[in-house]
């Protein structure tokens, strides 16, 4: 434990660093170490990133069905009106469930260790910050021996034989923060980057990163197996806000990736972010001898089948997903199997995957930023750190990625820059 947390001073190092652990952002529900909340049969939890997704988990965590309690008992955020207004909806929700006073409610880029200072070892932290920070604030729960949570869904498989080639899409219009006109001059830069997150590569890797993960993932945990290069296309073509003006966020309007597996398989994932388009939010298996819906709708949305061959007609159909009604909510399942693991001193532990899944898509991502073939070493050794010195960062620090003069941020050009994901700021 101490040697993990004296060497992880970076957020690569930290990777490289927990080979053996694996930990790095957008990572599964995970517990670490399988121990009791010390002392009692009561579990606490301390929220860090009070946003709608940590609302939404904390909620989930205090409606779990296991043996004994649980309350909410501190939270943390740099944005306190984010705070408030968490706490007033979990509040109205769970009732005397929250127990978080005044003075468990922090606020500022210390609130993670605050928060989590008032737990005990075997409590449970639940991390929703924007995903650059995931490293930092790991680190420092293992220190503390705490339990963890961070966000990750995944899906069912069928016997359609071996899998050869994978779809998935996400394709619909701009949502979350991750198209930004220029920083009004109001809050911080810094603050203002992380309240619009999706905007800035350094704060998320983008809308590639925090949307496209989740088919990436559950597609290579079906084959059983990460692919091992990408190559990718993409680019920005609307580029202004509805009242005409500029967008000055790094992301793609567009991508297409192109994944290749050790045994020759394909993955392909298509992602667009463009109003008027036909929506699409589904991912499906093709195998040598059928076909499988992975996910009907949305990340993992019930329910899947198979079909013999490559035509999804009813008389094609061999199975279809029947899921009890309470069991069909992904986000109350993974805190059901991670309350009972640590009441029944279990290990649970999905962080190696969360790893390599965050790898895998950042292979996706650089690749089509880039313009160039990218494989597993190569974005494991890849020297472009988006944010070094994060964990020193202060309300009062320059933000990692500042604006040139004209408000705009540098953005990925594929085939003029292809050693790093954007060039300097511009002028």
């Amino acid at each position: 434990m101490n040697e993990f947390t004296s060497a992880s001073t970076s957020r690569r190092e930290f990777i490289k660093t927990t080979g053996r652990l694996a930990a790095v952002s957008a990572l599964a529900g995970v517990a670490l170490p399988n121990v009791h909340a010390e002392g009692s049969s009561q579990i606490q939890v301390a929220l860090v990133g009070c946003g709608g997704r940590g609302t939404g988990a904390a909620a989930n965590a205090l409606s779990t069905k296991t043996q004994g309690p649980i309350k909410l008992i501190a939270m943390g955020d740099v944005f306190e009106n984010r705070l408030n207004g968490s706490f007033e909806a979990l509040s109205k929700e769970s009732g005397a469930q929250v127990d978080v006073p005044q003075d468990r409610k922090f606020i500022g880029f210390d609130a993670y260790k605050k928060a989590m200072d008032c737990l005990k070892p075997g409590d449970v932290v639940i991390l929703t910050t924007p995903p650059a920070f995931r490293w930092v604030h790991f680190t420092y729960a293992i220190s503390k021996g705490l339990n963890v949570f961070m966000e990750k869904p995944v899906t069912v498989d069928g016997e359609i034989g071996d899998i050869i080639l994978m779809r998935g899409y996400r394709l619909h219009g701009p949502v979350g923060s991750a198209f930004s006109t220029k920083w009004p001059g109001e809050p911080s830069e810094i603050l203002w980057q992380i309240s619009r997150f999706h905007s800035f590569l350094w704060a998320s890797g983008g809308c590639f990163s925090d949307f496209y993960i989740h088919h990436i993932d559950h597609l290579s945990w079906l084959k059983n197996s990460w692919p091992v290069k990408a190559q990718a296309l993409g680019g920005r073509h609307y580029r202004q806000a509805p009242d005409g003006t500029q967008y000055v966020d790094q992301n793609f309007d567009t991508y297409s990736v192109e994944y290749t597996f050790e045994d020759g398989a394909k993955m392909i994932f298509d992602g667009r972010c463009v109003n008027g388009t036909n929506p699409i939010y589904a991912s499906y298996a093709h195998g040598s001898k059928g076909l499988a819906v992975v996910s009907k709708a949305n990340d993992c949305g019930f329910p899947s089948s198979t079909f013999k061959g490559q035509n999804m007609s009813r008389s094609n159909l061999i199975w279809t997903s029947k899921e009890v009604p309470d069991q069909q909510d992904p986000y109350t399942n993974e805190w059901n199997d991670l309350m009972h693991a640590i009441r029944e001193d279990k290990p649970y532990s999905e962080v190696k995957r969360g790893v390599e899944a965050s790898l895998v898509t950042s292979m996706g991502r650089m690749a089509a930023h880039t313009g160039q073939e990218i494989t597993f070493d190569d974005m494991l050794n890849c020297p472009h750190e988006f944010a070094p010195g994060l964990d020193q960062l202060t309300s009062n620090s320059p933000s990692p990625l500042p604006s040139g003069k004209d408000g705009r941020y540098p953005v990925p050009m594929p085939g003029v820059v292809n050693d790093r994901e954007y060039g300097a700021p511009h002028a």
